[in-house]
């Protein structure tokens, strides 16, 4: 079998083996659930908490404001229509961003749907909303802000701690969609004054199905799964154990070695930027080096289709991808990259490159070998391309 070569960790990332062993005793033998109240559901009970307080303290935060949910996705949609529906329309008034992940956009579009009133911010160039916009924006009606903290498809990072800052001086909950950094970048809610965040374990080598919510204490909520106790009425249903005990374990080797990885991703991803830059003419870098996450790296190439560029890379064992894994399918262009005014020729064109902890220096050496060739071979086949531009 040939070597394989991936380049979507913002998609999702490979298991770490060692949360696979923290998974394996709850797949197996212990089995119990965790409402039990004899020695079954104890074992699996206890299971539970330690990674609860885990998840807590790779925030800075109380392991009872810990919601553990589904996915990242039940996590947004948890933060804004249970703050919403448990203040009754007292406040109908929400502020996010125009490039926010789809699960934030659908939800904002559904509570438009319901009367509620949305305001999504612009961004400049970098993907980086303006703080004087948004104190304009604030109004007595104004519930809650969300502005995610890393973009999934350009990597951009908001200024969280100021916009934390602003929410706290005018009284207004903020919520930050952090399941692109969670485990990447040091995270401390009490320092960037969140009251809710999002996160999901298979971002950062945990399992799929499962995340979790950090609701501040004090914040009112109302549960949108409504049937057992479990989560202090806050998310029924039975606890994903296996999945939580994952997530736990993934927290705990974030925790041990983010700072390494960090130093890894931030050495390739300049190795991976130069090197397109010097191979590949005529390419255009989406994203910014600064106020970025240090493993995502979005490049447009001129005169090609984004999906032509990833088939004919995947047929070469690499895999890539041409924005948000949540929005395959869609033949609209991507609302990000519309969004910080990048030209539409590139827009077409545009890859994103996501590397990780397992990425190798000479991953990036294969791609360089391949990708030019086929940049070229598909261009020389491209009636928008003149190779005199």
């Amino acid at each position: 079998m040939k070597k394989l070569y991936y380049f979507d960790y913002n998609a999702t990332t490979p298991l770490h083996s060692e949360v696979l062993d923290a998974m394996m005793p709850y797949l197996k033998d212990r089995y119990g659930n965790p409402s039990s109240s004899h020695i079954f559901g104890r074992e699996t009970r206890a299971a539970v908490e330690k990674a609860r307080e885990m998840v807590a303290k790779i925030l800075g935060a109380d392991p009872s404001e810990i919601v553990f949910t589904s996915c990242g996705s039940e996590s947004n949609n948890l933060a804004l229509k249970g703050l919403f529906s448990a203040h009754c329309k007292a406040k109908n008034h929400i502020i996010t961003s125009s490039i926010e992940h789809p699960a934030i956009l659908s939800t904002c579009s559904f509570l438009e749907e319901s009367g509620y009133k949305v305001t999504y911010l612009p961004v400049d160039g970098n993907g980086r909303i303006s703080l004087s916009k948004l104190k304009e924006s604030i109004t007595e009606k104004t519930l809650l802000i969300s502005i995610m903290h890393g973009n999934n498809e350009i990597g951009v990072l908001q200024p969280i701690a100021e916009i934390g800052e602003i929410a706290r001086e005018k009284e207004v909950f903020f919520h930050t969609d952090a399941v692109q950094t969670t485990g990447k970048i040091h995270i401390d809610v009490n320092q960037i004054k969140v009251d809710l965040l999002s996160l999901s374990a298979h971002k950062f080598y945990g399992p799929k199905g499962i995340g979790a919510l950090y609701i501040r204490k004090g914040t009112e909520m109302h549960s949108i799964i409504h049937g057992g106790h479990q989560e202090k009425n806050r998310r029924a249903g039975t606890e994903n154990v296996a999945g939580i005990a994952g997530l736990g374990m993934a927290c705990e080797i974030a925790m041990r070695d983010m700072d390494k990885e960090f130093k890894h991703l931030i050495t390739l991803k300049e190795k991976l930027c130069n090197g397109l830059m010097k191979k590949i003419p005529k390419i255009r870098i989406n994203c910014s080096f600064e106020n970025c996450m240090p493993n995502t790296l979005n490049v447009g190439f001129l005169a090609i289709e984004g999906e032509s560029l990833l088939i004919n890379l995947d047929l070469k064992g690499i895999a890539v991808s041409t924005g948000s894994a949540c929005s395959s399918g869609s033949v609209e262009p991507s609302h990000v990259l519309k969004a910080i005014g990048v030209p539409v020729e590139y827009i077409q064109g545009s890859i994103r490159f996501s590397i990780g902890r397992f990425t190798t220096s000479e991953d990036t050496d294969y791609l360089f070998e391949v990708l030019p060739p086929i940049v070229e071979r598909l261009r020389s086949m491209s009636p928008l391309w003149d190779d005199k531009q």
